[in-house]
Order: C-alpha cells, then structure tokens, then sequence
C-alpha cells in the first residue's frame, strides 16, 4: 500500500511538472506568434510608407513634366476634364479630390517663357481665377461645385486661348443652367455636368476648338 501511494505520488509530480512545461512552451509559442503578427504589421506599415514614397516620387515627376512648358496646360485640362466627368456622375466626394488636384496642376503652369507680356498678366489672372474656384469645389457640396465649375469653366477656356492644346476640344453648352451655362469636352457627346443625372443629355454643341 506505501509503494502504491508511493508510486501515485511520483506520477502525480511528474504530470504536474509536465502541465507546467506544456503552458509555458504554449505560452513561448504565443508570444512568438505576436511577435511574428507585430513584424507582420510593421512591414505592412513600411510597404505603405514605401508606396506613398513612390507617390511622391510619381508627383515629383508630374511636377517635372509640368514645367516643360505646354504639357502643363495638358495636364490642367486632362484634371478638368476628369473633374467634369466626376459632376456628370453626381459624385461629390470625387470632385472634392480633383478639385484639390486641379489646384496643384494650374499652380504648375510655367508662364516664365513662351508668351508675351500681355499674355502673361492674362494667364495669371485666369489661372489666380481659376485656382480660387477650384478650390471652393475641393470644399463644397456638389450643387455649390456647379456653380464654381461654370466659371472655372470659362478660366479653363480662356487658358486655352492663350496656350493652345494638343487636342480637339468641344464646347457644349447647356441653355437650362443659370441663364445657360459652358463647358469643354473632348467629344460632342453631350454629359452635362451641370445636372447629372437629372438631365445628362441637355445641351449642345457650341463650336470646335483645336
């Protein structure tokens, strides 16, 4: 009977200390597997930083591209056109963005060379214009982003006057909004950006600008 009680004892203490071993390898095996999560998430982190550094690697080189001279009035008009193509599709959070892009594109216009004079305070003015409702349409609400399209709109076409463009342009123009109401487009399709929706296909071709 002693031995038995002997024996159990022994058994007893052995399967305790193996309990103990078992939870502490579980619990190493744990903090690896954190660990392992947290270097997970920190290369995340880095792949994220890695990629906003090429962002801003792509928008050095856009900035670079925009001083070359012409190609910075394309680069205006290729933001204004996706800014348009944002208010036909009734998406207000999207204008918001691209009105901040338009912001920074027509802030790179190189006017130091290639015009006159004249056309250098004109390009300024429009471009200082345009700059002030491209901004308002950054912020506003979309019927408010209407109304500051119109007129930047008309400082886009004036630019264009002045510069030039590489492409065919459209003037549309739609009779219903405020008193009747322009914009350009780089077909004769008709999308209003103006309504949206409610009236996509009012308007009409006003004439060919190349």
């Amino acid at each position: 009977m002693s031995k038995l009680k002997s024996t159990l004892g022994i058994v007893a203490i052995a399967f305790i200390t193996l309990t103990a071993v078992s939870c502490k390898d579980n619990k190493k095996e744990q903090n690896n597997t954190e660990g392992n999560h947290s270097e997970m998430n920190a290369d995340e982190d880095h792949s994220k930083m890695d990629h906003d550094n090429s962002d801003g690697h792509h928008d050095s080189d856009k900035k670079e591209m925009a001083m070359s001279g012409d190609g910075d009035s394309e680069l205006i008009l290729k933001d204004y056109f996706n800014l348009k193509d944002a208010l036909v599709a009734d998406n207000n959070a999207k204008a918001k963005d691209l009105g901040a892009n338009l912001v920074t594109s027509l802030g790179n216009l190189d006017i130091s060379s290639n015009f006159s004079d004249t056309q250098k305070i004109e390009l300024k003015d429009i471009i200082e214009d345009a700059v002030e409702h491209a901004e308002h349409i950054s912020e506003s609400d979309i019927d408010h982003q209407r109304e500051h399209f119109k007129i930047l709109s008309k400082d886009v076409t004036d630019m264009v006057a002045i510069t030039g463009t590489e492409n065919t342009l459209y003037q549309l123009f739609c009779p219903m909004y405020d008193g009747g109401s322009a914009w350009l487009s780089m077909s004769k399709e008709i999308k209003n950006p103006y309504y949206g929706s409610k009236m996509l296909d009012c308007g009409e071709v006003q004439k060919e600008i190349k």
